[in-house]
């Protein structure tokens, strides 16, 4: 059943606190239960920025897909059903004040029927294609994949027929709590495959990086040089804020975009 305007309500007023609440699944019993009501059957992965990637670089047979946003023009044509939500939950729960509150997440599949109408509205694929415009425009980070905790707030089912797709700054995005979840749920929100961030030698130790650039504060000042730590989810913010362009973003793997299409298809039918 579509969730009431009152129960939204009160996931804002919660949300301030999900950084403690994340903590708690560090504890054996309650590691469990949040996994299995909120977490269970995830799959969530940060999508490079598109300015960040290498136009150039051969990606063999999907070489006219060199952007991570292909991702999500497939998913997109590939859907039935496109919801917009008028609000996004992250930044109108913290109030954010440099980034846009009403660009909010982009879901797909025939779920998003259940969703209380007062919330977003059903676009077509157009609409949901400029949408997407608006966030990368916007200086947004996408996510995309199977997100539980989604269909739980919206109130919606079935759950492998609801695809996420969450348009995030640093400073409010949810998934800052990862890098505090428990193992087992945090690692269910992941890098691209094939993605790798790494700091050349060129790194001055300026700091740049670190001031409230990262999502999951996986890059830190160590000895006067950025280093990035086994946290990071690969959503090269901090190669486009960094002035010596001393942080690359590198694709190990030439079938990235073919892979995580594979992935998330076989979990959800958005169709």
């Amino acid at each position: 059943m579509a969730r009431p305007l009152w129960y939204v309500k009160l996931i804002k007023k919660t949300f301030p606190n999900v950084k403690f609440i994340a903590k708690l699944t560090n504890l054996p019993l309650f590691g469990k239960l949040f996994d299995k009501l909120l977490f269970e059957g995830d799959d969530i992965i940060y999508l490079p920025m598109d300015k960040v990637i290498k136009v150039d670089t051969s990606l063999g047979e999907f070489e006219e897909y060199v952007l991570p946003s292909q991702v999500l023009e497939y998913f997109i044509n590939k859907a039935n059903y496109h919801w917009i939500m008028s609000f996004c939950i992250c930044r109108d729960s913290m109030q954010c004040k440099d980034y846009p509150i009403d660009l909010g997440c982009l879901f797909l599949g025939e779920a998003v029927l259940g969703i209380n109408h007062e919330l977003g509205k059903l676009v077509s694929k157009d609409e949901a294609l400029e949408h997407l415009k608006k966030c990368q425009d916007a200086g947004l980070v996408h996510m995309i994949g199977r997100n539980l905790l989604d269909k739980q707030w919206l109130g919606v089912k079935p759950g492998h027929k609801l695809l996420s797709i969450c348009n995030c700054c640093p400073c409010c995005c949810l998934w800052r709590v990862a890098s505090s979840l428990s193992p087992e749920i945090g690692k269910k929100i992941r890098k691209m495959p094939g993605v790798e961030v790494y700091v050349t030698e060129d790194c001055i130790g300026c700091g740049a990086c670190t001031e409230g650039i990262c999502f999951v504060d996986a890059i830190e000042l160590i000895d006067d040089r950025a280093v990035i730590n086994d946290q990071c989810r690969g959503c090269g913010r901090c190669v486009e804020i960094c002035s010596q362009n001393a942080i690359k973003i590198e694709i190990k793997d030439k079938d990235f975009i073919i892979k995580s299409i594979d992935r998330l298809d076989k979990i959800i039918d958005v169709s």
